[in-house]
């Protein structure tokens, strides 16, 4: 086992020895990792989903909190994150992700939601509130991916993973964090095994291949609440982003620029990110 995959176990003993349940289920033939916690209150259960090279681990330190509010916590690695195996179904590619996300809520998930989405996990997080609204009961996004940007945009954006050495990962991980952790840029080259598999590589080539991006009416046409988050310290995905989104999402949605928060508020900020997601519950009597 690799440095990350012994950091990752770490996290799974640390959640599990906490009363998280981590195991695999079966999605169409796909072998699944989530993370299941089960809740305290009386809200829907709350589903995370991470981006592209992140995992479940990544929102290890929100599922108690979360716990606290909502009836259910449930985290799923994406097919060749985390714990996840590989996607078998076909060539490793966002719609199939997305088919394998989509069908975890019908095998899993299976009552409506509040869906927490971040970065590639937004973007599909906005499609399946799209196509599926019935399983979507409300809609929160950090930093999604997804909006409509120019070839050499997309292209700039998803360079960032194409990582040939470490100091390539300590200029990714500076992107990522308000304030990048010591550690992570220290263990920078442990951390390129991260983004150099072969699902985020293909994940990445298809994205740009297809230049995969959201239909501006599915966004306009969100009947749920819906929640956007976007950091102060955002340095990942350009402004261009943050200005699509306010244009296209309707008028029940509510918008926050946060300092303090960078592309992945729920790894550096847990506690102010769970205070989002519950005053946005509250407001919208979830």
């Amino acid at each position: 086992m690799d440095l990350m995959g012994g950091m990752q176990e770490a996290m799974r003993r640390v959640l599990v020895a906490r009363g998280v349940t981590s195991e695999t289920v079966d999605v169409g033939g796909q072998t699944v990792h989530h993370y299941a916690l089960e809740g305290q209150g009386k809200g829907p259960p709350v589903v995370l989903v991470h981006g592209l090279a992140g995992s479940a681990s990544g929102f290890g330190r929100t599922l108690h909190g979360l716990g606290k509010r909502f009836s259910r916590v449930l985290a799923p690695d994406l097919p060749g994150h985390g714990f996840s195996g590989e996607y078998c179904g076909g060539p490793i590619c966002v719609q199939g992700h997305f088919d394998v996300l989509r069908g975890y809520f019908e095998t899993v998930v299976k009552t409506p939601a509040l869906v927490v989405g971040n970065s590639l996990g937004g973007a599909m997080a906005v499609n399946l509130a799209a196509e599926h609204p019935a399983r979507v009961k409300a809609l929160a996004l950090a930093a999604p991916a997804g909006a409509e940007l120019t070839p050499q945009a997309l292209a700039a954006l998803l360079g960032h993973f194409a990582v040939k050495s470490s100091a390539d990962v300590r200029a990714l991980t500076r992107k990522l964090f308000h304030r990048p952790p010591l550690g992570a840029l220290l263990l920078a080259p442990a951390l390129r095994s991260l983004y150099t598999t072969p699902t985020v590589q293909a994940l990445a080539a298809d994205a740009l291949a297809t230049q995969a991006s959201i239909a501006p009416q599915a966004v306009r046409d969100l009947k749920m609440p819906v929640l956007f988050l976007w950091g102060g310290s955002e340095r990942l995905l350009p402004p261009e982003i943050l200005a699509w989104y306010r244009q296209h999402l309707p008028a029940q949605a509510e918008v926050h620029v946060v300092e303090g928060f960078g592309h992945v508020p729920q790894m550096e900020r847990p506690d102010a990110f769970v205070s989002h997601l519950v005053g946005f519950a509250d407001r919208a009597g979830l």
